[in-house]
Formats: structure tokens, sequence, C-alpha cells
């Protein structure tokens, strides 16, 4: 792995980068009810970014196979669509699970975040799965420090979720971050033999997008027929957060919080 560590200098730019995607997601979360479609919140998170002077981080990323780049802002995924899903006039309905990722580059670097925000009421279970991953990425942001091992991270991450009857995505993976959106290492919310094998050790200056994918049933998933949509198998929920979180001497900073 050919990993790049960040300067003090270069951590603040993606600060800033990070704070334009946070008051994106916090618009998107005001306007996120019945009847917005995912479309009319993509309009709004590429208004936003063109007032900041910043350029949208996945709009033309190349897509798999025979699917072409990717078509807008914000991948916006409703209940059983873990990530990638693409912007369209679907309307919003009582009780959807809405994941939104964004990201965005400015001066050179990037800002990268994900929310899942519940629409209206919703049985107990699927606000448990929300609140199940959100509290697996601030684990995981307590857990970062100098001199950690992120398969120490990802065991307790994996645990926590198994222990409260969800299931850990594996085909999808958090990652470094910088100057490219995705950056050595492969950060995975769970342990393999691959992590133990080429652990990642953490020290001042990495940056890392880490992002807990949860699903309500198995871990299973799939691509949807436009080659970009990730659904789960069972098509049961999912859940879907992240933040960009630097290591410093004295811990973790979170550049995706809005300070």
């Amino acid at each position: 792995m050919a990993i790049s560590l960040k300067t003090a200098e270069q951590i603040e730019q993606m600060r800033r980068a990070g704070r334009i995607v946070r008051r994106v997601l916090d618009r998107i979360g005001e306007m996120i009810g019945p009847g917005v479609s995912t479309m009319r919140l993509n309009e709004e998170a590429e208004k936003m970014t063109r007032r900041q002077n910043a350029e949208c981080l996945f709009k033309g990323v190349p897509g798999r196979g025979k699917a072409g780049p990717f078509p807008a802002a914000i991948c916006a995924s409703i209940n059983e669509e873990l990530v990638h899903g693409i912007p369209s006039g679907r309307e919003i309905r009582e009780g959807d699970l809405v994941s939104v990722d964004f990201g965005v580059r400015l001066n050179g670097w990037c800002g990268d975040a994900a929310e899942t925000y519940v629409v209206g009421e919703v049985d107990g279970k699927v606000n448990r799965l929300v609140d199940v991953t959100r509290n697996a990425l601030a684990m995981a942001v307590r857990m970062c420090r100098p001199n950690e091992r992120w398969s120490h991270i990802a065991r307790a991450m994996q645990n926590y979720v198994e222990g409260e009857g969800f299931s850990v995505v594996r085909e999808f993976v958090g990652h470094g971050i910088g100057a490219e959106m995705w950056e050595d290492p492969k950060v995975p919310n769970f342990v393999s033999r691959e992590l133990e094998a080429r652990d990642i050790h953490l020290e001042p200056g990495l940056v890392l997008a880490v992002e807990p994918m949860v699903n309500m049933g198995a871990a299973d998933v799939e691509y949807a027929p436009d080659g970009w949509t990730v659904v789960t198998k069972d098509r049961l929920p999912s859940a879907h957060f992240e933040h960009m979180v630097a290591i410093t001497t004295e811990g973790a900073e979170v550049l995706t919080d809005g300070r």
C-alpha cells in the first residue's frame, strides 16, 4: 500500500472541503420529506457547491462494465439501496430511509461524508438499524488514535453491529482520502484474513473516510440493472454513515462535522 500522510496545512484544506460537505448534507436533511424527489436534492447540492467555488466529487466518475459515468452530485439510496443510488424524479415517501453520500473537491483537496435520514414514522427495528450504524461510526472515531491498529477498531465495529442482530457489508469499505477521493488504504468495517495479514497502523497525518454500511438482514448485496445502484439481495433496508477522520498526535479529528 502506498499510504500518503498529510501535513497540518493539507488537513486544514481538507477540513475546508469537509465544511462544504456538511453544509450540503445539513441542507439536504432539512429538505428531505414526503413528495420531495431525489433529483431536487441533487440540484440543491450542485447549486450550493457552485456557490462555494468547489467541484462535485462524484459527478463523472467512470462506471463499471457498461455503466456510464456517474451522472449526479449526490448518491441518493432509498431503503434496500445500499450505496450509489442515482438521483431521479422518484419522490421520497413517508417511512423511507434515505442515505445520501456527497463529496467535493476544493482547491485540490477532497471532502466526503454520508448520512442516513429517517422520513417520518418507521418501524422500531428500522430506527435501531440507523442508530446502530451511526453508533458504529462514532465508536470508530473514538478509537482512532496514533499507534492503534485498524483491525482492533474493525473488530469492535463488527462485534457491536452483529451483536445488535444486523450485518456488516463486506463488498464495500472505507478508504484513504486526500487529493484523490480513493487512496490507500482500504478501510473495512469488519475483520478479514487480509486485514490481519496487512493491518493498518494509525499514525499522525493519516486521513481516512470511515463509513460503516449495515444491513437489516443478510450482508449480501448486488448491483441493480443501472450498473451503479447497490441493493441488498434480500431487499431489506440498509443504512450508511461516513465521516472523514484525520489522525493527529492527540487522537482523531473529524473533518466533516462542520467545525
